[in-house]
């Protein structure tokens, strides 16, 4: 493994509807692990062909059909495969390996939640508050050093919204998420390496709705999807930024792909 690596997170929203824009990005960008979240396939048909032609010959897959879904393709080794289940009701929602280096990556797709954050008149709002409970349990006990990233869907700081109060009865943005959110970060000690590199109150989105006419020209954006790291790997992060013109390209995902450097 050379001393750089190039960590991409990035929720596709559907791998095969978007493959031609995959190609694009891992041809200009050239990362060495490229995480997906919302792969949408089942691991029998995930289209693999196109990432082993550009070198991509390590995968670890976890979809299902039609819905959620994640993977990791990598031009490094990645080694015990973890599938846990945070969801508690068996979806692809997460995938892990282990760098040779013995530092982990972990790939997670945490529920979106509904429109209602109420969990007795909304069961999704619940079934996120719960996962991030999970996850918090977990975090507790973990001992690696370990890169956490994918699609949180929280917007936790004002700045990661472009318009703080009229989004604070709105599901990834509400105070009881960034609460649950907290005590998920504070459970390992997390590192925010978005805010690390791009300072709050700094604006810093990487989801716009498809509803938007013109997603850059309104700029409406919310950061839901983040790289966290654990304590010890703060230093080894190098660089970090959003990919924001992805989303303008043809057939785009709603959600911009996240590039972050590392040097071991």
């Amino acid at each position: 493994m050379s001393d750089t690596l190039k960590i991409v997170s990035w929720n596709i929203n559907s791998v095969r509807a978007r493959i031609d824009i995959v190609e694009r990005f891992l041809r200009e960008e050239e990362p060495d692990i490229l995480c997906l979240q919302e792969t949408k396939v089942r691991d029998d048909q995930f289209p693999e062909g196109m990432f082993r032609r550009l070198g991509y010959n390590h995968l670890i897959l976890n979809g299902q059909p039609m819905h959620h879904g994640v993977a990791m393709v990598s031009r490094v080794p990645l080694h015990e495969q973890t599938r846990n289940d945070w969801q508690a009701n068996g979806e692809a929602r997460h995938i892990g390996g282990i760098l040779s280096n013995g530092v982990r990556v972990e790939n997670v797709y945490i529920p979106a939640g509904g429109e209602i954050a109420d969990r007795e008149v909304n069961p999704k709002f619940g079934q996120k508050l719960d996962f991030y409970q999970r996850m918090t349990d977990w975090s507790q006990d973990l001992k690696t050093p370990t890169i956490l990233l994918g699609d949180f869907n929280i917007a936790p700081l004002e700045s990661d919204v472009w318009n703080h109060k009229q989004l604070l009865k709105v599901v990834s943005h509400t105070p009881l998420e960034v609460e649950t959110m907290k005590k998920l970060q504070d459970a390992h000690g997390w590192v925010d390496i978005g805010r690390k590199f791009i300072p709050d109150p700094e604006r810093l989105f990487t989801w716009w709705s498809y509803r938007a006419r013109d997603w850059r020209k309104s700029d409406k954006g919310r950061r839901l999807d983040h790289v966290w790291v654990s304590p010890e790997l703060e230093k080894n992060a190098v660089g970090h930024v959003v990919h924001e013109d992805a989303r303008g390209w043809s057939k785009p995902s709603d959600h911009a792909p996240l590039i972050t450097e590392f040097k071991f």
